[in-house]
């Protein structure tokens, strides 16, 4: 998909005139990322922001006793880095690619010049940080109110409706990752995915899972 399609379909410039989006695709630079490669470090100088183009990217921090803990993870279409293209601030956490990804790069100092001689680009951006903003209100709620079998169940009702409300869905990071994005550990989340299995709630086969009773999961 050339770079034109990519930024149109984004949920961070849809709607933007042709002219308009011809600026932003003037501005942008195509960056290719293995697996496991990382796209900036928490404390990094904030000089720009990204949009995937392909592939899955975590945000990650890490605690001073070395332990990983997932924000979130983004797939096409979505924007990472922009909260300090406006504040000027250093990244607040790490990207890192957990698949061979393309991402477009645009360069802070070019995209406020741009902004600057077309203030309704900025307007566009607004809702997109508005709804990271509910969203990570709603993760910080989940982690702090709600037990992990609520958290798990979520999630999987999250994935569910993410891929076009089949009964099966596909976990797309590992139960690993799973664990440190719900803010427990993998001993744990396996012994919740086994008591669901039993309670005839979910069925699990790998990263496959069958959503069996999506009702009595909405109330875990």
């Amino acid at each position: 998909m050339k770079k034109r399609e990519i930024i149109r379909e984004s949920t961070l410039f849809s709607g933007l005139q042709d002219r308009q989006l011809a600026d932003i695709v003037d501005i942008s630079y195509e960056k290719s990322f293995g697996k496991g490669e990382n796209i900036f470090f928490e404390g990094d100088e904030g000089n720009g922001f990204y949009l995937i183009a392909s592939g899955k990217i975590k945000i990650y921090k890490m605690s001073p006793a070395g332990k990983e803990h997932i924000l979130h993870i983004f797939g096409p279409g979505e924007p990472i880095g922009e909260v300090p293209v406006f504040h000027g601030h250093p990244f607040p956490a790490s990207a890192e690619c957990l698949v061979k990804s393309k991402v477009l790069f645009f360069p802070r100092d070019k995209f406020f010049e741009l902004v600057n001689r077309n203030p309704s680009i900025a307007v566009s951006m607004l809702a997109v940080l508005s709804m990271r903003l509910r969203q990570f209100t709603s993760q910080i709620e989940n982690l702090s109110l709600k037990e992990v079998p609520a958290r798990l169940a979520g999630y999987l009702l999250y994935l569910q409706e993410e891929q076009g409300g089949r009964q099966v869905v596909e976990l797309e990071i590992s139960k690993g990752q799973l664990a440190s994005l719900l803010g427990t550990i993998p001993e744990t989340l396996s012994r919740i995915f086994a008591k669901m299995s039993e309670e005839g709630l979910i069925e699990v086969e790998g990263r496959r899972i069958t959503i069996k009773d999506a009702e009595a999961l909405a109330f875990r």
